[in-house]
C-alpha cells in the first residue's frame, strides 16, 4: 500500500512541475517507480501515469490548444511512440538518455538564462519529424524530459497553450505506446496499478496548477522552463552516471 501511496504522492508533485515548467514532470517519477519496480517498468508505468493524467488536463487545457500544431504533431508522435515501444524490450537506450540530457542542458545558455524570447524561426510542419523523433525516443526511455520546448518557445507557443497543445498530441502517443506494451507483454497487472496510482495523484493536481499557471507572466514562465529543462537534462545523466563510468572508466 505504501508504494501506491508513494505513486499518488509523486504524481501529484510531479505534475504541477510538469504544468508549470512546460512538460517533463514524468521525470520526477522515473527514480522512484526504478526502485519501487525496476528499470524496466519505467516506460509502461510512466506511460499509464501520463494517460491519466493527461486525460484530465485535456478538459482543463482544450480551450488553450494550437490544433494547427497538434494537427501536424500528433500522427509524428503516435507513429514514433509506437515504433520506439516495440524496440523497447530489446534495445539498450542508456546513451542516447545522455545525449538528450546534453541538449536540455545546453538550452540554459541557448536562451540566456530565459531572457532571450527566441533562438530561431520554427515552422509549423517542424512538429512532425520532431514529435516522430521525440515519441520513439519516448517509446524507448519511457521519459525524456521536455525536449520540445525549445520547438515551441521559437514558435511562440507558451504558457496555458504550451500546456494544452503538448497534451493533446502526447495522449494518442500514449495510448498507442500502451497497446504496443501490453501486446508485447510489458506491461503486466502490477505495473497497471502502479501507473494507475500515479496517474490518479496526477490527475487531482491539473486544477491547481492550472491557477498558478494563469497568474504566471512570461518572462517567468520562460524563465522556469529553460531552468527546469536544465535540470531535468542533469537528472537524465545522473541516472546513467554508471553507463558514464563504464564508459569514462579513468574518471573514477
Amino acid at each position: 500500500m505504501m508504494d501506491y501511496l508513494l505513486l499518488a504522492a509523486s504524481g501529484f508533485i510531479a505534475w504541477i512541475v510538469s504544468t508549470i515548467g512546460g512538460g517533463g514532470g514524468a521525470m520526477l517519477l522515473v527514480p522512484l517507480i526504478g526502485f519501487i519496480a525496476g528499470a524496466q517498468a519505467v516506460a509502461p508505468v510512466v506511460a499509464v501515469a501520463t494517460l491519466i493524467a493527461g486525460g484530465g488536463r485535456i478538459l482543463i487545457f482544450f480551450g488553450d490548444i494550437e490544433w494547427r500544431v497538434a494537427a501536424w504533431g500528433l500522427p509524428g508522435a503516435a507513429l514514433g511512440g509506437v515504433l520506439g515501444a516495440a524496440a523497447f524490450s530489446n534495445t539498450s537506450a542508456e546513451w542516447l538518455q545522455i545525449v538528450v540530457g546534453l541538449f536540455l542542458i545546453s538550452t540554459i545558455f541557448q536562451y540566456g538564462f530565459g531572457r532571450r524570447e527566441r533562438t530561431f524561426a520554427v515552422a509549423t510542419w517542424w512538429f512532425f519529424p520532431a514529435q516522430f523523433v521525440v515519441g520513439f525516443l519516448s517509446g524507448l526511455i519511457g521519459a525524456i524530459g521536455p525536449i520540445l520546448n525549445t520547438l515551441y518557445l521559437n514558435a511562440g507557443i507558451t504558457k496555458e497553450k504550451m500546456v494544452g497543445t503538448k497534451t493533446a498530441i502526447s495522449l494518442p502517443m500514449h495510448l498507442a505506446k500502451l497497446r504496443t506494451y501490453t501486446a508485447l507483454g510489458a506491461l503486466t497487472g502490477k505495473l497497471l496499478l502502479f501507473g494507475i496510482a500515479a496517474g490518479l495523484g496526477a490527475l487531482l493536481s491539473n486544477w491547481l496548477a492550472k491557477r498558478v499557471l494563469t497568474n504566471m507572466s512570461e518572462l517567468n514562465f520562460r524563465a522556469i522552463v529553460v531552468g527546469f529543462m536544465a535540470l531535468s537534462g542533469a537528472v537524465m545523466i545522473w541516472e546513467q552516471r554508471e553507463t558514464l563510468l563504464r564508459i569514462f572508466p579513468g574518471s573514477t
